[in-house]
């Protein structure tokens, strides 16, 4: 997990957020790596997701209802979470049961529990009954000035005898869109393990008794992730893909707000990420038995070969290219370019700056013997700087037979094979 995770903080947006999935049995040595890499101070929650939506009978000391989704910030204090839509069953707690021309309320608590200087005082009520204050151990909410106020608007509700302790109107057409997220999401929610393994079992038309995958994930749970820190534009990254459930999250959304978000899922069992991960994401794209696809699409792509071996050198089996294309990004922080030249050691320009790369003798269209060097020899063979003479290059090579003066001279900056490539 350690090396997965310190990558996935580099890829994390500066106002991103990520969460991860765990049980009891590992969720304390999580949040100490999560705290080492991401730092304590961007932990923003724990989520208890509710993933059984029965008990199991069959444990031995407790039903284990619930696994843990630890949720840290790349930046705690410049991220904030979405809101989540109301449903018909919270629009339905609205009333009006005043035919208030304002439209449908909901009746607030005058009291809060928090301390507030200005929060205690006596209250009449249109009936002439007097309450001292507000209940042991609270505080009225608003102040005497603005209680009066709310009450000239007809925002304060006395029940209809107009004896009743007041409570605030909080109209519908008021309250911002959405409401506040919690960290406790039941399986009603979100989704159970069992309502996950039904809706991939029906997705992927398993035969009876068939386990295809034992721990997929709910859609609806993935969805809840999305709502709170996914835009309609994001490019969301899942690094154990498994059964591709937030690919299929992914384009649900997007089929149902018109968003264009992107997934990258990322699976290392190849015969997973072929035959189950891919395979879901075509039926959900296409369609299976009566449900229509989503539409949409993806690519499949594998792994090249490793640029470095396990003593950080040069794996004997890259090519110039695949190097060509890692030492150009890493450098500029932008692909290629397409009309590179793959047989030319002038791999491309960025801004004023040339790069070019000495490897496997490459100087054009055939091999040399010590290309890998910059001598005089295979300077004057390389390929002019596009932009002119006088202009930056960064030549990477294996070694230099030239000195800081001529370097500076010849407006070179020289990075030597494989020690000065980046790796990140």
């Amino acid at each position: 997990m350690y090396p997965r995770l310190q990558l996935l903080h580099q890829l994390l947006h500066s106002e991103g957020a990520i969460f991860i999935s765990i049980d009891d049995n590992e969720v304390a040595a999580l949040r100490w790596i999560m705290d080492e890499i991401f730092g304590p101070q961007n932990f923003v929650a724990t989520i208890i997701w509710q993933k059984m939506d029965s008990p199991k009978n069959t444990a031995i000391h407790l039903s284990e209802d619930h696994d843990y989704i630890l949720l840290y910030a790349r930046n705690a204090e410049r991220w904030r979470p979405g809101r989540l839509p109301r449903n018909e069953k919270m629009i339905a707690r609205y009333k009006n049961p005043d035919d208030d021309p304002r439209g449908k309320w909901l009746l607030s608590d005058l009291a809060a529990r928090n301390f507030y200087a200005a929060g205690r005082y006596a209250i009449t009520t249109p009936s002439g009954k007097v309450i001292e204050g507000p209940p042991a151990g609270s505080y009225w909410r608003v102040s005497r000035e603005r209680f009066d106020e709310l009450d000239r608007d007809n925002r304060i509700w006395w029940g209809s005898s107009g004896k009743n302790r007041p409570g605030i109107k909080r109209f519908l057409t008021e309250v911002r869109d959405g409401v506040v997220p919690k960290t406790l999401w039941p399986w009603q929610e979100v989704g159970s393990t069992r309502n996950a393994k039904q809706e991939f079992s029906q997705l992927m038309e398993a035969k009876a008794s068939s386990d295809i995958f034992i721990t997929p994930k709910p859609t609806r749970l993935i969805e809840r992730i999305l709502q709170l820190t996914a835009d309609k534009s994001s490019i969301i990254l899942d690094s154990f893909a498994g059964s591709g459930t937030t690919g299929h999250a992914v384009m649900k959304l997007n089929a149902a707000d018109g968003g264009n978000r992107k997934f990258i899922l990322v699976e290392m069992e190849e015969n997973i990420a072929r035959n189950i991960t891919a395979e879901r994401l075509k039926r959900v794209i296409n369609g299976y038995g009566d449900t229509p696809g989503l539409g949409g699409g993806f690519r499949f792509a594998t792994l090249g070969t490793p640029l470095f071996d396990e003593r950080g050198q040069i794996s004997g089996e890259v090519r110039f290219a695949d190097l060509a294309r890692h030492v150009y990004f890493s450098e500029t922080g932008e692909p290629q370019p397409k009309t590179t030249n793959g047989k030319s050691p002038l791999i491309g320009v960025c801004g004023r700056t040339a790069y070019y790369l000495l490897f496997n003798g490459i100087l054009g269209d055939k091999s040399v013997s010590g290309g890998n060097i910059l001598t005089e020899k295979t300077l004057h063979q390389l390929p002019a700087h596009p932009l002119g003479a006088g202009n930056p290059r960064v030549i990477f090579g294996e070694g230099c037979r030239f000195g800081p003066a001529r370097l500076e001279r010849e407006g070179i900056a020289f990075r030597q094979l494989p020690y000065e490539i980046r790796v990140s």
